[in-house]
């Protein structure tokens, strides 16, 4: 059989032309464009906007409520003096890691920072990320040594 033009076949992964609607009734989607009479769908917009609005109408109401304030940099755990005093013998060093093991703090994924509440009789050697100027000042006068820590 030879090949012409009104036996080629269109290849399957080819594209098939766009239907042009709308042109006349001659080319078969004339009139009411292939939409039927009245109704919603005969509508521009009728049957796409639906489904696209009910979509994003359960999505909103999936999506929990947001509440409160979300802090942007990393959490920072917070220690006082009098816990210190409290849950460490006389020079003994103070790591996060040991605060972490006494449950003094827990993750600290943004740093450690000594604050100055409550007193400090025992010479301690406290490696932290932040000190409030008090606190290091308690520190270094009961005979301690203050390190800070480079993130």
């Amino acid at each position: 059989m030879q090949y012409s033009l009104s036996n080629l076949k269109r290849p399957k992964t080819a594209k098939r032309p766009k239907k042009r609607v709308g042109r006349g009734n001659a080319s078969g989607k004339g009139t009411y464009s292939g939409k039927g009479l009245k109704g919603q769908r005969a509508r521009s917009g009728g049957r796409q906007g639906l489904a696209k609005r009910a979509l994003f109408k359960q999505l909103l109401m999936r999506t929990p409520k947001l509440r409160g304030f979300k802090r942007a940099s990393a959490e920072i755990a917070i220690v006082n003096l009098s816990d210190l005093n409290d849950n460490f013998k006389e020079g003994d060093k103070v790591t996060a890691l040991n605060l972490f093991k006494k449950g003094l703090i827990g993750k600290a994924k943004g740093g450690v920072k000594v604050l100055g509440n409550g007193t400090i009789k025992k010479k301690l050697f406290v490696h932290a990320h932040y000190f409030s100027k008090s606190a290091k000042d308690s520190i270094e006068k009961a005979g301690g040594k203050v390190e800070i820590f480079k993130k």
